[in-house]
């Protein structure tokens, strides 16, 4: 009974916080499905790496909230719906409710499959920015979800590598930890500039950061 109730007071706890949180009301308040929106939009903002007339990748872009963003900066209103200026192309695992705009595609990245079809979805397009919110189901084994978390971003990188254009940028949610450093090197070996970011938005208890690569190296 005792560890049942203390997972009842880690839920409510928890609940609490979310209930309360600034930016789970923000993103009620301006139509994001989650608080999410506001790490890609703090990153944005200080680096300046979204502008109308690109094309987007978002990977791991369930349930969407980066994909709202990313529509209303291609937007010349800033506006939900309307007029687009530019493509985004979505892709996750999971399914995800529509984005009015948005070329959603229900795969998983790590299969040759679903690269083909992303690739194809892009039309010979070279793409501006990706952004990756891709994360593994993690089994609690340090060393194992290390490696799965590093997969991911590789292949995010290597993506970016064969797609981006020269001066484009790779946004990807990265973990402090072990093999955080060898996910820098990994960032540094294909851009000229490399940042990491903690938003303000990310919870101050999460090992969550992001690395921004910015220009490919050739």
């Amino acid at each position: 009974m005792k560890v049942k109730t203390q997972s009842k007071k880690v839920n409510k706890a928890w609940l609490n916080d979310h209930v309360n949180d600034t930016y789970v009301k923000l993103a009620q308040k301006e139509g994001y499905r989650a608080r999410a929106a506001y790490k890609l939009k703090e990153i944005d903002e200080t680096l300046g790496l979204i502008r109308p007339g690109h094309v987007v990748v978002d990977l791991g872009s369930t349930p969407g909230a980066w994909s709202q963003y990313v529509r209303r900066r291609l937007s010349p209103q800033g506006a939900a719906a309307g007029e687009l200026n530019g493509a985004i192309i979505a892709l996750d695992i999971l399914p995800m409710e529509p984005v009015e705009g948005v070329t959603f595609l229900h795969g998983d990245f790590r299969e040759a499959e679903v690269l083909q079809r992303l690739e194809d979805a892009l039309q010979g397009r070279s793409v501006d920015v990706v952004v990756s919110d891709m994360a593994p189901n993690l089994s609690g084994i340090a060393s194992a979800d290390m490696a799965r978390i590093f997969h991911l971003v590789e292949l995010a990188v290597d993506f970016a590598r064969h797609h981006l254009k020269p001066e484009g940028a790779l946004v990807a949610k990265v973990f402090h930890g072990a093999g955080y450093s060898e996910l820098v090197q990994l960032f540094k070996g294909a851009f000229r500039v490399v940042k990491p970011v903690k938003p303000k938005a990310s919870r101050d208890k999460s090992s969550e950061t992001f690395l921004v690569g910015m220009g490919l190296l050739r």
